[in-house]
């Protein structure tokens, strides 16, 4: 094998990368309006906590915080609606995982594109136009139709090469540049779910024991009140909405299944794959690496 024969992301279509910065900054967008929303809420849980003599006149001061930081949490929420950030989000990664995985199918001969096909690059736009047309459908936005992205060059120059090479070379560029970097791509996700897991799980449990702390003190007549018992209460739930956000458990499961099913795939590409069940098995691999399946496996782990 020629080893300098590589297939990266850079090679991929201008729509890819477009859609995938699109996901990227639509992901940041969502979370960061969650947060915010979850911060507000517990600020205004810590301004009712605090003293009320605090006074600008016959203005509470911190009652006045409060409402402005529940006002707030309303005013985020309103345009996270009209952004639709998240749905955007989602609709984009599902628009770059899509071209990503067809491309690299067309490039590897993978089904529907073997290499008996006997007119790919047609084959090719019809199956990106129509699985486009259907995201278009439940609210993508293409961004060719407004002059972003421009028309054509769906299939790039180190898509044809590689497309023109030899199954063997075809074959190990595609373990090595697609199999096994997305197998490291799901174990540091992985590693950074089980990090933020642990630091989450203990914030929650450490909030809540020192809510029932002062919870126990209270019902004695003793602590320092209902109120900080209460601040602690809203931090503990903001922390346990913004891990179920973050479906960090979830994810971690899935993600761990997922990264199996390509060890095991890897080892069956280099060893008893033949040219003939090659189309079957790219296909099959790329099904293991697509956002439906993620999701699924993270809404029915257990």
């Amino acid at each position: 094998m020629n080893d300098s024969t590589t297939f990266r992301n850079e090679d991929l279509p201008a729509l890819f990368h477009h859609t995938d910065q699109a996901a990227i900054s639509r992901q940041r967008e969502s979370t960061q309006a969650t947060r915010a929303q979850l911060l507000l809420l517990v600020t205004a849980a810590a301004a009712g906590a605090l003293p009320s003599s605090a006074r600008v006149g016959s203005l509470h001061v911190f009652g006045m915080l409060s409402a402005l930081a529940y006002a707030g949490v309303l005013g985020v929420g309103v345009r996270a609606t009209r952004r639709r950030a998240r749905p955007q989000w989602q609709l984009n990664r599902s628009a770059a995982e899509f071209i990503k995985s067809l491309a690299w199918r067309y490039a590897v001969h993978g089904a529907p594109f073997g290499s008996e096909v006997p007119d790919a690059p047609q084959v090719y736009g019809t199956r990106l136009e129509a699985g486009l047309d259907e995201l278009r459908k439940m609210g993508w936005e293409d961004p060719r139709t407004a002059g972003m992205v421009p028309a054509g060059g769906e299939i790039t120059g180190a898509m044809h090469r590689l497309r023109g090479l030899g199954y063997q070379v075809r074959r190990e560029t595609y373990v090595r540049d697609r199999l096994i970097e997305q197998r490291k791509w799901y174990q540091r996700k992985t590693e950074v779910s089980r990090r933020a897991t642990a630091v989450w799980s203990w914030s929650i449990v450490l909030l809540t024991c020192a809510a029932l702390l002062f919870a126990l003190l209270g019902a004695f007549g003793s602590g320092p009140g209902t109120r900080l018992t209460g601040l602690l209460s809203a931090a503990a739930a903001a922390g346990i909405a913004w891990n179920e956000v973050r479906r960090h458990h979830p994810l971690i499961e899935a993600h761990t299944l997922i990264e199996q099913d390509l060890s095991a795939m890897m080892v069956v590409m280099q060893t008893t794959i033949t040219e003939s069940q090659w189309p079957s098995a790219v296909y099959e691999t790329e099904r293991y690496v697509s956002p439906q399946h993620t999701d699924w496996l993270a809404r029915h782990s257990s």
